[in-house]
C-alpha cells in the first residue's frame, strides 16, 4: 500500500469514527426554544450531568416563553429511559422564563416520546391555551416572537388577527415590525398607510414607514414619514431615532447638504446621556475627515 492510499484508509476510518461518535445520542442539540413551542424538548447536559433535562415548551401569553420541567433521563443503546416512571408535572410544576440567551434545545420525536411514556401534549397546556381566532391573543403571541427577535413566527399569527381585525390597538405595528424585521419591506408599507389612514398617529406607526421606504431606497417618502413621525413623538429617542436613520443615509451618500439638514434636527432631541448620542459624534467626526481628504 502506497503512502497515499494509506493516508485516504486512516482519513476514512477516522470519518466513520467521528461519524459513529456523533450519531451515539440520538438528539440534536440545534432548536432556538422559540422554534420548539409546544414541543417537548431536552436541554445539553454538562460534563458533571448524569442525565439529561426533559420538559416542555410553551408560551404563558403574560409571561411569554417558558420551559415546564417534567422530568429528566439517560440514553443507553440510542434509548431513552426515563429516571422516573410519573411525570414531575403530577406531583407539582418547576418552571423556567427563557431568553435570548437559552442555549438551544433538541425535539423529541415521536418514537423517543413512546420511549419516554409521554403524550404528544401534557393535559396542563389547556390551561395556557386561548381561541386561536382571539384577535388579542394572535396580537400577544405575535409581540412576544418579535420580542425575542424571533419575526418570522411571529408573521402568521399577526396576519391572523389582522385578517379579522386589522386596527385592534397595537397590532399594526407589530405586523409592520415582523414585515421589516424579515426584510418584507413592501408588505409592511401598506399596513402601516392604513393605519394612519385610520388616524393612528402613534409614533411606532411612522418610525416603521419611514425605515420600510429608507431600506427601499424611497428616499423622499422616507423623510416625509419620518417628518410626521417626528412631529408626532412625544419620546426624544424615537424622534433621535428617525432623525439619525436618515442621517445615516445622506452620511453614507456623501449629500452634505441633506446630511446637513438632519444631523441638525438628530441633535435636537440628543443629549449627553442618550444612546443616540455616539452616532452623532461618530458622523460628525467621519464627515470631518471625509472633508478634509
Amino acid at each position: 500500500m502506497n503512502k497515499l492510499a494509506f493516508l485516504i484508509l486512516i482519513y476514512s476510518i477516522n470519518s466513520i469514527f467521528c461519524f459513529a461518535q456523533n450519531d451515539s445520542i440520538p438528539l440534536k442539540f440545534d432548536t432556538k426554544y422559540y422554534n420548539a413551542v409546544d414541543k417537548w424538548v431536552a436541554f445539553p447536559k454538562t460534563k458533571k450531568d448524569s442525565t439529561y433535562t426533559l420538559g416542555f415548551i410553551y408560551i404563558d401569553e403574560m409571561a411569554g416563553f417558558t420551559f415546564n420541567f417534567e422530568n429528566s433521563f439517560t440514553i443507553k443503546d440510542q434509548i431513552l429511559i426515563p429516571t422516573k416512571t410519573d411525570s414531575v408535572s403530577k406531583i407539582g410544576y418547576i418552571k423556567s422564563r427563557l431568553y435570548t440567551d437559552t442555549k438551544n434545545v433538541a425535539i423529541i420525536n415521536s418514537k423517543q416520546l413512546k420511549e419516554l411514556n409521554l403524550p404528544l401534549f401534557p393535559d396542563w397546556l389547556e390551561l395556557y391555551k386561548r381561541d386561536d381566532d382571539n384577535v388579542e391573543y394572535l396580537k400577544q403571541i405575535g409581540y412576544l416572537y418579535n420580542h425575542v427577535g424571533a419575526s418570522a413566527n411571529a408573521i402568521e399569527p399577526l396576519l391572523k388577527a389582522y385578517n379579522q381585525q386589522p386596527h385592534f390597538k397595537g397590532l399594526e405595528f407589530e405586523l409592520a415590525f415582523a414585515y421589516n424585521a424579515t426584510k418584507q419591506f413592501k408588505k409592511a408599507i401598506p399596513v402601516l398607510e392604513k393605519a394612519i389612514a385610520n388616524k393612528n398617529n402613534d409614533q411606532l406607526i411612522y418610525k416603521e414607514l419611514g425605515y420600510a421606504f429608507m431600506n427601499l431606497q424611497d428616499l423622499e417618502k422616507a423623510e416625509n414619514a419620518f417628518t410626521e413621525g417626528i412631529k408626532n413623538a412625544k419620546d426624544d429617542n424615537i424622534k433621535a431615532e428617525m432623525a439619525i436613520n436618515m442621517c445615516s443615509v445622506y452620511f453614507n451618500k456623501k449629500d452634505e447638504k441633506k446630511y446637513s439638514k438632519w444631523i441638525k434636527i438628530a441633535k435636537q432631541y440628543i443629549n449627553g446621556t442618550s444612546q443616540f448620542s455616539k452616532y452623532v459624534t461618530y458622523f460628525e467626526s467621519e464627515w470631518e475627515k471625509q472633508k478634509n481628504n
